[in-house]
């Protein structure tokens, strides 16, 4: 299969939507009538994790990049909460301020966790969903739930979270990100602004903050309610996941009731980058099923 590859990603028509009072960057391609597609980044990318499925999509669906509240170009406020009923309920003031009642939603690592969340609350608002390397309604493998679990200590203990302060974030993220560099799978750029942010106080504050109200363990609300999600739904997955186990996919897949399973095996976490073309390729034919009101 051909892989799609992009040099300098320059999206097209920005703009800027206010949600609890802060300000989200949101990207916008396609025609504008047509229907939306929200692409939800994770963990701690922005909104050009999708861009080599931006380009194929919006042939035919308005779709929408935004930045989620803290990340990328949007603001990280210190006064809002970021804990989980507080970030799914954030999302639907997000489609609000975008004008839109309903979408297409996907979404990768955090944000397939808050996506599943979404779509189980608010069924109507959700035509189809698409979960990607996601903890979804798990969590992490032993060691990253360890280090998660950490980063959370340090945001909620005041004794430790002064010296965190000042630990190298930054470069620790560029160091997880070095084999996509060095595969020519990541763009020097893009990954600059991934973490550059964190170099900052005021960045490393946030982190600190969001990482406070984080928390790491599975959440078994959301695995009760799998069966009851109803739009088509696809489960796409690089196998090669050191952070998510695959069994996370494949319980999804054998119990979301319309869920399809594509697992990639020669792909790891970052499957958008890693295999931009069977992702697009996937994505495209979810957006093509029928869904309950046609």
């Amino acid at each position: 299969m051909t892989t799609q590859r992009s040099g300098t990603y320059d999206p097209p028509r920005p703009r800027t939507v206010t949600v609890d009072g802060a300000r989200v960057a949101c990207w916008e391609s396609g025609p504008p009538d047509a229907e939306p597609v929200l692409l939800l980044h994770g963990y701690p990318a922005d909104h050009r994790s999708w861009r080599h499925q931006v380009p194929p999509l919006s042939a035919r669906h308005r779709v929408v990049t935004p930045d989620l509240l803290g990340w990328g170009a949007s603001d990280r406020p210190l006064h809002l909460s970021f804990d989980y009923d507080t970030e799914v309920a954030r999302l639907g003031r997000l489609l609000d301020a975008l004008e839109l009642d309903a979408v297409n939603l996907v979404g990768h690592d955090y944000g397939g966790f808050l996506s599943l969340g979404f779509a189980e609350r608010h069924p109507g608002r959700v035509r189809r969903l698409a979960l990607l390397n996601s903890r979804a309604h798990a969590t992490f493998t032993r060691r990253w739930y360890a280090v998660f679990s950490l980063l959370g200590l340090f945001g909620r203990n005041p004794l430790l979270r002064r010296p965190a302060l000042h630990l190298p974030y930054a470069a620790l993220h560029r160091r997880s990100f070095a084999p996509l560099v060095r595969a020519g799978r990541l763009e020097a750029q893009v990954l600059d602004g991934y973490v550059d942010w964190m170099t900052t106080p005021d960045g490393r504050r946030w982190l600190l903050h969001y990482f406070g109200e984080y928390r790491t363990p599975a959440r078994p609300e959301l695995r009760r309610r799998l069966r009851d999600i109803s739009c088509p739904t696809a489960v796409i997955w690089g196998r090669a996941d050191p952070y998510l186990s695959p069994a996370i996919a494949t319980e999804l897949a054998g119990t979301v009731p319309r869920a399809e399973l594509t697992m990639l095996d020669d792909a790891g976490h970052w499957v958008m980058d890693e295999r931009p073309a069977a992702v697009s390729g996937a994505l495209g034919r979810l957006l093509e099923r029928t869904t309950a009101s046609g």
